[in-house]
Parts: structure tokens; sequence; C-alpha cells
């Protein structure tokens, strides 16, 4: 059983993430952590294996282009009205990265069977598909229950080393509060350890709160928080702040290009500017 976790700077929350980690982080607007990611940027992380439930957008783009991503495990990658991902679009046409391809059900099942302790889910509407044609790791077997010719999929379990995640609040008693984004929950779940950033501290026990309880996740599902107001910018944050579609419009212009992009991290994560 976990210890209860303890509020850490940014950057040792972060140096708890290794070269070569599997790393699950949710969709863009389920609680990024975008200064973590940053932070782990800076840090010169290399060689993740990176899981998305089930899309990503920003963050994964900018990992990859700071090339500290080898694999990614995902059903899509985009920046939504802002355009597409460039720096995912360059790895993917230049041979720099290696592509899990998946669909969404199938990564929720993955991530499901994980934090149930199963070795697989069944899935179904990938048979003839050319994802399940490259996935040389999902299986499809005869449907064990049944006397009738059913052919299923069965997609192994997603465990990863690491979940991280941005949460609206955390306590002092490390509990933390995602609402209703299910995502986060089910990666803290799966995942052998969570790291968190948190956008406020709650003065209290969320566990205690009837207002909280149902969207907490409890400590002993969290390793170690960060207090980072504005931590999941230029993502938006449910009930907080929405996306900067400035910022991103800006970033899916500037990362067209190596030069663009490198001007970019220079300019917005190596001097790490948070709005206030």
């Amino acid at each position: 059983m976990r210890t209860n976790p303890i509020y850490v700077e940014l950057d040792e929350l972060v140096a708890r993430i290794p070269d070569g980690a599997k790393l699950a982080v949710p969709k863009d607007d389920a609680g990024v952590a975008i200064e973590a990611t940053r932070a782990l940027i800076r840090r010169g992380v290399k060689n993740l294996h990176l899981v998305c439930l089930p899309v990503s957008g920003f963050q994964a783009d900018l990992l990859i282009g700071a090339g500290c991503v080898s694999i990614i495990e995902c059903s899509a990658v985009a920046l939504g009205e802002a355009g597409m991902a460039p720096r995912f679009r360059d790895a993917v046409q230049n041979g720099k990265l290696r592509i899990m391809d998946a669909t969404c059900p199938a990564i929720y099942a993955a991530i499901q069977a994980g934090e149930k302790g199963l070795p697989f889910m069944a899935v179904r509407g990938l048979i003839g598909s050319d994802i399940l044609a490259n996935r040389n790791d999902w299986k499809v077997i005869q449907n064990p229950v049944t006397n009738q010719d059913d052919p299923i999929v069965i997609v192994p379990a997603i465990r990863p080393d690491i979940a991280l995640f941005h949460a609206r609040l955390g306590d002092r008693l490390g509990n933390v509060w995602v609402g209703n984004r299910r995502e986060c929950v089910q990666l803290a779940h799966a995942a052998q350890s969570s790291l968190v950033t948190v956008e406020e501290l709650y003065d209290g026990n969320l566990m205690e709160d009837e207002r909280y309880i149902a969207g907490a996740i409890p400590p002993l599902y969290v390793d170690a928080i960060a207090h980072v107001p504005n931590g999941a910018w230029p993502a938006g944050l449910t009930g907080r702040y929405e996306r900067d579609m400035d910022h991103l419009r800006d970033y899916a212009s500037a990362a067209k290009t190596d030069e663009g992009f490198q001007g970019y991290l220079e300019r917005n994560v190596l001097k790490s500017p948070i709005p206030a």
C-alpha cells in the first residue's frame, strides 16, 4: 500500500519520471499537466512511451517536438480548432516516432483492464480494420461464452509506470479532486505511480465534503503533488479557465518548422511563462 503523498516542488515532481518511462496522460480537456510537461522538457527526459487516454494534442506535440518521446500509443494527436499537430506530423512523416495506433474504445478498454488488474479486455468493432492488422499485440479469439461463431478482439491491459495529470483541487491529506473527468481517475487506478499538479489548495478534507467526494481521488492512488496555479495553460481547466486559443494558434504556426518550434521552446518553455 502506498504511503500518503507529499507536496513537493514541481522540479522534484518531474524528477520522478525517468527516461524510458511509460507515461500516461489524459486528453487535453481532462486536466493536463502542461507546466509539469514544460519542466519535464527542461529536464531533458528521453525515450518516453507516451500513452494518451485516448487522444492528445498540445501536450503530446510539445513532448514529441522536444525529442522526449520514442513511442506513442493513442488514437489521435491534433490541436482541435488550431489545426494539425505539426511536430507529431513531422515525426510521423520522417520516421522519428513509433506509433501504436489505436481507437478510443480500445485505449479505454486497455486502461480499464489495467485498473482492474485484468490481463486483457474484449472489444468489438476492430475486426477487418487496418488498425487491427498493424497491432500484433491485439488478438482475435472466439467468444468463449457462446457456441455460435462470434470472433472478438482482446487488447492487453495498459499499466503505465506513471500517470501525470492536473487537478482542480488538492488537500493537505493528499486527496485530489478532478470533478467528472474520469480519465484521470482511470489513469490513477491503472498506473504504478501517479504524479499530480493541482490548481488550488483546499482547506479541509475533500473526502468529507459532499460537493467533492464523488470526484475525488484518495491518496492511495497518488504519490506526489505539486501546487501549480495555471498549471494546465494554455489548455483549459473546467471551471477555472478556457483554452488559450490565441496561444495555441501561435504555437501551431510556429511549430510547422524545426526553427519555428525551437524558437517557441526558447520563448515559452525554457523561460516557462505562466500567465497570472
